[in-house]
């Protein structure tokens, strides 16, 4: 199975999003601004990389090891200031560098946690646009997933070139997530790594050495060959291109690897309902729901499932359950129901 991936970067224009939580707040994200810097990468065999980076600690930062990889020598950036890195501290299957910065003057943010975190609530991403200028853009959390004892964040805040290695903030102003990749296709298939995954590198004792490219066999989790890729992964090509039967198998098999996973469940309630078998469907999104009632995506599904069953008084209840978690959806379903 092959699938495309895109390095990411600068955050684009915000994107709607439709959660009930608050917006973050304007001016604290502006103070936290000065937390969050541009990273050029003079690679080793000629030429620049761009990103962007979080100050974590004192003197350290953290950013993505695919905007590093390749790095002779590297900078950090914020107005006319600029500071050298002379030593790096990686954890590449993850995608994680920490860069340290002797004489760095930026405050340490607030480091939240992943597992804390619920769909559809409010995030913030801070990151350089096509290493220019520092942009933000507000979203919410589409779903969560599970990898190596946290959560890889799925969120509608857009993002592309530069923003590699900006930061994903609660509306607590709360680090989250490092921006790290996005999907083709779609406007929800943008990732973060959590926050957890930091703590080993950012150690007073972390293994920190000299400036050098990275082995050229250090992939990153979402880099690797399709099919050794995390199931979340491999589900996310399935359903992109509608390939119900093989999401059928690999999410049936997932909800018996791992029952407690609402996406399992979701994603298998998905497959069957686009292999037109409505009531394991129904029943798969039911599931999922009753693992985690904010799920909206799994919501809309069971709306349409209804509606297509001429079931319409369950179809508004999904309806009003989506009002409170994403309006946008929920005005979708309903113009299905009552069709102009």
């Amino acid at each position: 199975m092959k699938f495309a991936l895109l390095l990411l970067g600068a955050l684009l224009g915000a994107l709607p999003a439709g959660a009930a939580q608050a917006a973050p707040d304007r001016a604290a994200a502006i103070r936290l601004s000065a937390s969050v810097l541009k990273i050029e990468v003079q690679r080793v065999q000629g030429g620049y990389a761009l990103g962007s980076a979080v100050a974590v600690a004192p003197g350290v930062v953290v950013t993505n090891c695919h905007v590093t990889r390749e790095a002779l020598q590297i900078s950090v950036v914020r107005g006319g200031q600029r500071w050298r890195v002379d030593a790096q501290a990686s954890d590449a299957g993850h995608d994680l560098c920490a860069l340290r910065v002797p004489g760095l003057q930026a405050d340490s943010v607030v480091l939240g946690r992943s597992n804390e975190l619920k769909p559809g609530q409010s995030v913030l991403a801070l990151g350089y646009t096509g290493g220019v200028e520092l942009q933000r853009s507000e979203g919410d959390i589409v779903a969560l997933h599970r990898l190596d004892g946290a959560q890889v964040i799925q969120v509608r805040n857009g993002f592309n070139s530069g923003a590699s290695g900006g930061g994903l903030f609660d509306d607590t102003m709360r680090l989250v997530g490092i921006l790290t990749f996005r999907l083709r296709g779609g406007q929800a298939h943008y990732y973060a790594a959590p926050v957890e995954w930091l703590q080993p590198l950012i150690a007073a004792d972390g293994d920190f050495r000299a400036v050098a490219p990275l082995a050229a066999t250090a992939a990153a989790f979402w880099q690797v060959p399709a099919a050794t890729q995390p199931v979340f992964l491999r589900a996310a090509a399935l359903e992109r291109e509608r390939r119900w039967e093989e999401l059928e198998a690999l999410a049936f098999n997932w909800t018996r690897s791992d029952a407690r996973d609402p996406q399992a469940w979701y994603l298998h309630g998905l497959a069957l309902r686009g292999l037109q078998r409505p009531g394991e469907a129904q029943r798969a999104l039911e599931q999922s729901l009753a693992l985690d009632a904010g799920l909206q995506e799994a919501w809309f599904q069971l709306g349409m499932l209804n509606i297509e069953q001429g079931r319409l008084e369950p179809a508004r209840q999904a309806r009003d359950r989506l009002e409170a978690l994403n309006p946008e959806l929920a005005a979708t379903l309903a113009r299905v129901l009552v069709p102009q």
